[in-house]
């Protein structure tokens, strides 16, 4: 399909710069398959879900992955260098973006963090281990584990999403705000932001209600921010990221789907890695590894009933993929009337609730 299918305007203003007080209190659009809108509150959400339906979260944590470090030795230069980490790779690895990428080169060390921050290590170096295309490096660390992720922590600042930190900095409000309620497995350079709209007292509320709740993992890379340069969506090419479907999980889904209950995914990331785990059958198996499924309106869902999801970016897979889920023309009207109706966008948004399309099984 041409990328250009999913373009639509977007003021600046209608960007979200800081999560809603409380969470709960966003305002949520439900887009009913007969294609009508319905504007609502996620505070409302138990009511407008039904006794038994599943409701499955993603538990990954953001890890502050961008560091500022500077190149050490070679020609007495020490230029300094913007990284990104977007996936562990191992206790002592990381890929990450770099800018600017034509200063490093295989082999090179750069020291991470400000020379007056305080830091138990004093130093955090990275060896420049491989250099790929778009500014892509593997950094080995000259420490590991736990000792690698606290250095990390002193020294990074939050990723916030560019579309954010264009209009200000990440300061310490977002170390809380860009973190969901279920965040306990680290390694996200990007959070599950739709998962950020929950709150212990609505988790409450949807318990007894009946909902079922279940954690999964997919650790979101960097990839999310990319745009899709290509024109051609055949061309475009997801980068991996690590997920973890447990045994007990997928039986449990797995059971309610059989008794006719509904599988609500919260996020994309959550959608992306329950179609993972899918077999033929549309039954859903424990799940271990790398995912980089990327779904475009075509795609036929397996796993998935419901989907609360943000508001995204122009041309952005998710765009594409909430368009598969719910129906291009649907989604172009839904997005026309949530512009319309002051809805707020992006990570810190409001959210929707979309209905799979009748066209997947």
């Amino acid at each position: 399909m041409h990328t250009n299918l999913f373009e639509f305007d977007l003021p600046k203003d209608a960007i979200a710069l800081r999560p809603a007080v409380p969470r709960d209190s966003s305002r949520l659009l439900v887009v009913r398959p007969d294609g009508g809108f319905t504007d609502s509150r996620l505070v409302d959400l138990p009511d407008l879900l039904r006794p038994g339906d599943q409701m499955v979260v993603n538990d990954t944590k953001v890890v502050p992955a961008s560091l500022q470090g500077r190149r050490l030795g070679r020609d007495n230069a020490e230029p300094r260098i913007e990284a990104m980490l977007h996936r562990r790779i191992d206790g002592a690895r990381w890929s990450a973006f770099v800018k600017p990428a034509r200063k490093l080169k295989v082999g090179d060390v750069v020291r991470f963090g400000d020379e007056g921050k305080v830091c138990f290590l004093n130093q955090l170096d990275a060896t420049v281990e491989t250099k790929g295309e778009s500014g892509e490096v593997t950094f080995a660390f000259a420490i590991h584990g736990a000792w690698l992720d606290q250095a990390i922590a002193e020294r990074g600042v939050m990723p916030l999403p560019p579309y954010i930190t264009a209009r200000r900095p990440a300061d310490a409000q977002d170390l809380a705000d860009y973190q969901t309620m279920f965040a306990r497995e680290e390694g996200s350079v990007a959070a599950p932001t739709a998962g950020l709209h929950f709150t212990p007292s609505l988790i409450t509320r949807l318990q007894a209600r009946g909902v079922g709740l279940h954690q999964v993992t997919l650790h979101v890379g960097t990839g999310t921010f990319l745009p899709v340069k290509v024109d051609d969506t055949s061309e475009h090419r997801m980068h991996p990221e690590s997920a973890l479907l447990t045994a007990e999980t997928a039986d449990a889904l797995r059971s309610a789907r059989d008794a006719g209950c509904r599988i609500l995914a919260v996020g994309t990331t959550s959608l992306r890695l329950l179609e993972s785990a899918a077999d033929e059958d549309g039954r859903l198996r424990p799940f271990r590894g790398e995912t980089s499924l990327f779904i475009t309106p075509g795609y036929r869902f397996q796993a998935v009933d419901l989907l609360l999801t943000n508001f995204h970016l122009p041309r952005s897979t998710l765009f594409m993929l909430v368009c598969a889920f719910a129906g291009l023309d649907l989604m172009k009207q839904a997005y026309a009337h949530a512009l319309a109706a002051g809805y707020r966008f992006y990570s810190y948004g409001d959210a929707c609730l979309l209905t799979r399309t009748k066209m997947a099984p």
